[in-house]
């Protein structure tokens, strides 16, 4: 179900499971939705919200005047038939105006359209005027599919990506496996969605491998989580059918490892990314178990990581470089020009042997590079992030190394991935240099045919 729909969309359903939870509920109702809208809003949602002193502590006042939220013991709440129905009418609303995903606006929107949720009343009590809100949200819906489905617009091909991509992250046979697994727990538990505590349940269970051997280092044994599992409230559930649906924080969390997969230079997500993935989201029972086991993030993440870097996998050093050559210009932005640089700088695979030959050396496109994106300031201790159209670079990366049936993404994949987008600042580069895509193809094609 949730993975059509947008990050923000995502956190607003995770909040309501939160609140539910936080005020002692056995099931997650439309008004804990309702709180979490408020909590998340953001834009023009947040304005008309401010614009009525409406924020989430007066609301859950409103709605709970005698109860303060405890953070109690870690447990997984299933969704209430009025609460289903309010998610099932966001999608049909997304479907009438176009959109290809499910935005915070078409959640907004169904709930206030819900003739049965009487609750809603509490806004209009406090100044917050419905109908010119569902007005105004229509108008933004509209706006944001015209935006969307532009053939150049970002954000359509991210969120077209995010949907295709979630059948392949158990693509590899390792990963396969733990699937498996974690769908015959799932069957038994008669549980109704796969949770991040299953996928993790079941990566434990395979002892032999050298990333059960790391986590066991850290106390992580598959004994020690399903104890601490079975001190969780079992979830009460309608599953039908078998059909495997993910939580929103196991879908947020294995979009994670099909992220991090990408950036280690893995054409497979193997378990190692889905624990990695689960480190990142920070959120889900999965994560709340592994914190139990007092462990910091970055220490068991980067014991994860070094295996995997001991192996060199060129696409790892491309954007390592990358990122440095961001730093060192004092940007905080990763874009497909930075991956040039990466690529000429790592300096052994195919990418930088087909540059070299064309005469193409790190000095010269530096010098470009900077006289197209400059100098800047922005960098600090923040986390260095990809642009849009690097993130595109990276998926075709990925995309032409799954084709291929290579386990790693190479840098002839990356460099080829940057030839599918004419228009970047990598290919500006490049034009500049004096080559064209023509001359870089026919190299990589007499490395890739053993000439």
């Amino acid at each position: 179900m949730f993975e059509r729909f947008t990050e923000l969309a995502v956190n607003v359903v995770s909040k309501s499971q939160e609140i539910a939870a936080d005020y002692g509920f056995n099931v997650i109702l439309p008004e804990h939705l309702m709180a979490a809208l408020v909590y998340e809003a953001r834009g023009v949602s947040l304005r008309l919200l401010k614009n009525n002193n409406i924020t989430p502590e007066r609301l859950l006042n409103i709605l709970y005047p005698n109860k303060q939220p405890q953070k109690s013991e870690i447990k997984t709440l299933h969704f209430s038939p009025e609460y289903k129905k309010i998610l099932n009418n966001a999608q049909e609303l997304a479907g009438m105006s176009g959109n290809k995903i499910i935005l915070y606006e078409h959640l907004f929107l169904s709930l206030l359209d819900d003739a049965n949720f009487g609750k809603k009343k509490i806004l209009f009590d406090l100044g917050f005027d419905l109908e010119q809100t569902k007005n105004i949200l229509y108008r933004l819906v509209q706006k944001k599919t015209q935006r969307l489905l532009h053939p150049e617009a970002d954000e359509t091909t991210e969120s077209e990506d995010k949907s295709e991509q979630t059948d392949l992250i158990f693509d590899s046979p390792e990963a396969s496996k733990v699937f498996e697994r974690a769908v015959a727990k799932l069957s038994t538990s008669n549980y109704e969605i796969m949770g991040t505590e299953q996928i993790l349940s079941s990566i434990l269970e395979d002892k032999s491998t050298n990333l059960c051997s790391i986590l066991e280092k850290f106390g992580i044994t598959g004994e020690e989580f399903e104890n601490k599992l079975n001190h969780i409230k079992s979830r009460t559930s309608e599953y039908e059918g078998r059909q495997i649906i993910f939580t929103p924080n196991a879908f947020k969390s294995m979009n994670m490892a099909l992220q991090t997969a990408k950036e280690l230079g893995s054409s497979e997500v193997l378990p190692e990314h889905i624990v990695l993935g689960i480190l990142k989201a920070k959120k889900g029972l999965a994560y709340e178990i592994l914190k139990e086991f007092h462990i910091t993030d970055d220490d068991l993440a980067h014991a994860i990581i070094k295996p995997i870097e001991k192996e060199m996998p060129e696409t790892l050093t491309i954007l390592r470089l990358a990122k440095e050559e961001t730093r060192r210009i004092g940007r905080n932005t990763v874009g497909t020009e930075m991956f040039l640089l990466g690529i000429i700088g790592e300096g052994t695979g195919i990418g930088a042997q087909v540059l070299n030959n064309l005469e193409i050396n790190i000095k010269d496109a530096r010098q470009i590079v900077e006289n197209i994106v400059g100098f800047g300031n922005d960098y600090n201790a923040k986390e260095i992030t990809f642009t849009e159209r690097a993130k595109r670079v990276l998926e075709r990366g990925w995309q032409i190394a799954k084709a291929k049936k290579q386990s790693k993404i190479e840098s002839a994949d990356l460099l080829l991935a940057i030839l599918g987008e004419p228009t970047c600042l990598a290919m500006r580069t490049l034009e500049q240099l004096g080559t064209d895509a023509l001359e870089i193809r026919e190299g990589i094609k007499k490395y890739t045919n053993g000439n």
